[in-house]
């Protein structure tokens, strides 16, 4: 026989309650007494009904709905759990609605309220739209009305961008886990700017997949903007949330992501008016500041023709003074020319004198003629032959003093002939 603690069976117990899936997601309706709040900030209270009572405990983490008190009828979502310190069955709750409001409303309140705590609502953290996508993906179900509405509005506005669709259920068990998969795929398709999730309109239950908590993630978790634009402008679902925008309609989703091509058409052409009368502007103030410049400059430079006038002076008067200079050699030049004229030993037999040479030189002494010798006498007119004679030279001094003088003045030996 096997014997065992109070513990063993506690746990055992525990463990057999949290593992059950059914009693780990319930919603229960019923009246609320014996409410209790702690100072931690927990609250315990019961759920009753006409046959009976249960246990209930909502932890201040998770006390988000509203004030309720004994006697009120809500409908509480949580899961059962067995506190094994006390012995007790408890209902640990995560959120209260009141009653009436209905289960899939009160499931969206709820997780409304946990993931905008969580921060997936958070305005800070939603991006922009590109203001000129050039690829646009579309997760929608290709069968009805929704892509091709999108397409119209897309291809009137903005014809210049691609559309890359991803096709998905948006209703029924495959919706969730098509959604999901259709974002992921668009995410990793190259070039994609913006994403649009759109769906027509219906109930609460036909748009329920855009309220699922993977659905919302899968949009959190997205590189690329998302525009959400499912049903009609009324509804509105967790997806519209956590998008980065929210779109009333699909078609608005499309209008939202792409500009309209005429208004851009006319701001570009406003654009344009306005550079190229910025372009002229700036053009003629630089041909101001050219025409300025030059101004300037032309004041600032001399004056060139008195210049060029006072160059010609100039010119003139060192012309006259090298021509009086060249005048003034000229007339030394003849005075030298004149005065080796009158040195020249061959200008002297013009008029009458004779040149006595031996073999070329000149014989400018009585001394340096011998008697019998034979010289050369060059005249006016030409040369002849001629011999000395037998006459000795007169030893007078007063001759000798007369040849020493002529010597002295004349440095060639002359004759008359």
């Amino acid at each position: 026989m096997l014997v065992y603690g109070v513990g063993q069976i506690a746990t055992h117990l525990r463990e057999l309650l949290e593992s059950d899936l059914f009693l780990a997601d319930l919603w229960i309706a019923g009246e609320v007494s014996n409410q209790r709040r702690y100072p931690s900030g927990h609250l315990y209270f019961s759920l009753k009904d006409a046959n009976a009572a249960l246990s209930c405990v909502l932890f201040r983490s998770d006390n988000k709905g509203f004030d309720f008190k004994d006697g009120d009828q809500v409908v509480a979502h949580g899961r059962v759990s067995y506190y094994e310190v006390r012995g007790d069955l408890q209902f640990i709750v995560d959120f209260v609605q009141p009653e009436g409001v209905g289960a899939l409303q009160a499931e969206f309140e709820r997780m409304k309220a946990r993931l905008q705590e969580e921060g997936l609502f958070e305005p800070g953290r939603k991006r922009s739209l590109p203001r000129f996508p050039r690829r646009i993906g579309v997760a929608t179900s290709p069968a009805g009305a929704v892509f091709h509405d999108v397409c119209h509005v897309l291809e009137r506005r903005w014809p210049l961008a691609e559309v890359v669709l991803a096709p998905t259920s948006v209703q029924g068990p495959e919706a969730v886990p098509g959604i999901v998969a259709a974002v992921a795929a668009l995410n990793q398709q190259p070039g994609v700017d913006v994403i649009i999730v759109a769906r027509g309109g219906g109930s609460l239950e036909d748009l329920w997949a855009f309220n699922d908590e993977a659905v919302a993630r899968a949009i959190f978790g997205s590189a690329v903007p998302v525009v959400s634009g499912v049903g009609h402008e009324t509804d509105t679902t967790i997806a519209d949330f956590v998008a980065d925008v929210r779109a009333p309609t699909p078609s608005a989703a499309a209008e939202l992501v792409a500009p309209e091509r005429t208004e851009v058409s006319v701001r570009l052409s406003v654009a344009a008016g306005t550079l190229l009368s910025h372009v002229r502007q700036q053009l003629e103030e630089g041909a101001a500041c050219v025409r300025q410049a030059v101004t300037r400059t032309e004041r600032a430079m001399p004056n060139v023709d008195r210049e060029r006038q006072r160059t010609d002076d100039l010119t003139r008067q060192a012309l006259h003074v090298v021509d009086q200079a060249l005048r003034g050699y000229h007339k030394g030049l003849h005075g030298f020319h004149l005065a080796l004229r009158s040195l020249d030993p061959y200008a002297t037999l013009q008029r009458g004198y004779a040149l006595v040479q031996r073999n070329g030189h000149v014989v400018d002494t009585v001394d340096g003629a011998t008697v019998g010798e034979r010289l050369n006498v060059r005249v006016r007119d030409g040369d002849f032959p001629v011999r000395v004679d037998s006459g000795a030279p007169v030893p007078d001094q007063k001759r000798r003093r007369k040849a020493q003088v002529a010597k002295e003045q004349a440095p060639l030996f002359l004759m008359e002939v």
